[in-house]
């Protein structure tokens, strides 16, 4: 029964935990990428060969026009390794949203953004067992996780950000939104309310725009940082450094994009003793957490001012210690995370059903 509530509980922290990572990321389906690995290097081989001579300078800025909308398709497929209390359990996430962003209003430097949750699907393999929702299914099947991901589906926020600056200084919707995930699991109110504050709202919603450098200038081999840090009370603290390096161009004409090389550095850090357990079923009381492997690539879309795809690979070992019912456990953990991004002019799910 302990066993349980402990993967019971590691499930449910998976799933609120990729919520924390901020993807930056599109290239290729990593579920198929065995499958294209000497392809890619040729590839990759042939980009380069195509790219040289390709380094010239820019100005990247994004441009937000009132009634512009677009729309990002987010996938993010998580791999978990554990051992827990002497058994090995794999875990499998994979993870889609689909947003919508309106540009509503252009005032000088501020810009207001409608972000709008279009449909999320979800897909969970732990131990062999299965849980999946898709919000694109008329009658998706009925489970623990279903209703939480249900009331993800048509959430709206008001953005506000300094296109100077790129940084977002307020977001709304915050209230109805927990009000909808608190009416479809009561007993996640404590943890939500806490995790899902406005400031993490805030944080969440920044790397969409905040990849640029201070004035948007750029050469070949210049070099950035943006740094994060998001406190989600009783499961911990992530700080995320993003690296950025511009390297050149890609294509000619239309189909030119501008390539931001990406590195994440992840910092995770256990709950204060005062953050307590939040709803969770188990405490963390210690953690030993190192990111590696670190790998990405944004494709910037110079006709239109914005990203166009974007890439992250993400790797994160090391060992929890919790505290369940009074008894201590420690939890070995291999996590490798691969993030996908692509932005549209049109709905990604009604353009592939024409």
């Amino acid at each position: 029964m302990l066993y349980r509530r402990v993967l019971a509980g590691l499930l449910f922290l998976g799933v609120l935990t990729c919520f924390a990572v901020p993807a930056v990321g599109y290239q290729d389906k990593k579920d198929k990428k065995d499958k294209k690995d000497k392809k890619d290097k040729d590839k990759d081989k042939k980009d380069k060969d195509k790219d040289k001579g390709k380094g010239k300078d820019a100005t990247l800025a994004w441009q937000f026009k009132k009634g512009q909308t677009f729309y990002q398709k987010m996938y993010t497929k998580t791999v978990q390794t554990m051992k827990v209390m002497g058994n090995d359990v794999n875990q499998t996430q994979e993870q889609t949203f689909i947003f919508k962003w309106t540009t509503t209003k252009v005032d000088g430097d501020k810009v207001t953004i409608e972000q709008r949750i279009e449909e999320v699907a979800m897909k969970i393999d732990i131990a062999g067992s299965t849980i999946s929702y898709d919000s694109q299914k008329e009658a998706a099947a009925a489970n623990p996780l279903s209703d939480f991901f249900k009331a993800l589906k048509g959430s709206t926020f008001t953005v506000t950000l300094n296109s100077k600056t790129n940084k977002v200084e307020k977001i709304e919707g915050r209230d109805e939104f927990l009000k909808k995930l608190v009416a479809a699991n009561n007993q996640m109110k404590p943890l939500l309310d806490t995790i899902l504050s406005e400031e993490a709202l805030k944080e969440m919603a920044e790397p969409t725009f905040n990849v640029l450098p201070e004035g948007g200038k750029v050469t070949p081999g210049k070099k950035w940082t943006r740094s994060t840090k998001l406190d989600m009370g009783p499961i911990g603290t992530y700080d995320n450094t993003y690296n950025y390096v511009y390297t050149g161009t890609r294509g000619s004409g239309d189909k030119e994009v501008n390539r931001i090389q990406v590195e994440t550095v992840l910092k995770y850090t256990e709950p204060k003793e005062a953050a307590g357990q939040g709803g969770l079923p188990f405490k963390i009381k210690s953690a030993k957490l190192t990111s590696k492997n670190p790998k990405g690539e944004i494709l910037w879309n110079p006709k239109k001012g914005r990203v166009e795809k974007t890439s992250c690979d993400l790797t994160l070992e090391g060992t929890l210690s919790i505290e369940i019912g009074g008894q201590p456990t420690t939890v070995t953990l291999s996590q490798r995370q691969t993030s996908e991004v692509e932005t549209t002019d049109e709905n990604p799910v009604k353009k592939k059903e024409k």
